[in-house]
């Protein structure tokens, strides 16, 4: 599992790095990755929340739907998802926010593919000069 501080919750968190990062599509997924995260707002701390501040870190969210399967499938999907970003996190900079939507293909394939094809995706991202 991914460390709390490592997850994407929050809805303008997907949403910003889905319009503002750069994208790889792959046949299982697609990777849409915001290099460099806006600054908080710096407001007052949600409910259990730390108030003392963290060091930056990578965070990663997962965007499984319907068309995946049913909650069976997409819940299996998540998890091999989420064991495939935690292979590739520390290839991620600090500040960056990386979404990962599964596609239906993905529903089919196996964890190898699925690693396959993150790596793919990030190295795609990651290269100098990747697509905007």
């Amino acid at each position: 599992m991914l460390p709390a501080q490592a997850r994407l919750r929050r809805r303008p968190d997907f949403t910003a790095a889905v319009r503002s990062g750069r994208r790889a599509g792959r046949p299982t997924m697609v990777l849409h990755l915001l290099p460099d995260r806006p600054a908080p707002d710096g407001g007052t701390p949600a409910r259990g929340d730390d108030p003392r501040p963290q060091p930056p870190c990578a965070r990663a969210g997962f965007v499984v739907g319907k068309t995946v399967g049913n909650s069976v499938v997409r819940h299996r999907v998540t998890r091999r998802l989420r064991a495939a970003v935690r292979a590739e996190y520390d290839r991620l900079p600090p500040t960056a926010d990386l979404v990962v939507r599964a596609r239906p293909e993905a529903a089919d394939a196996d964890s190898a593919a699925l690693r396959r094809d993150l790596a793919a995706g990030l190295d795609r991202l990651l290269a100098p000069g990747g697509r905007r």
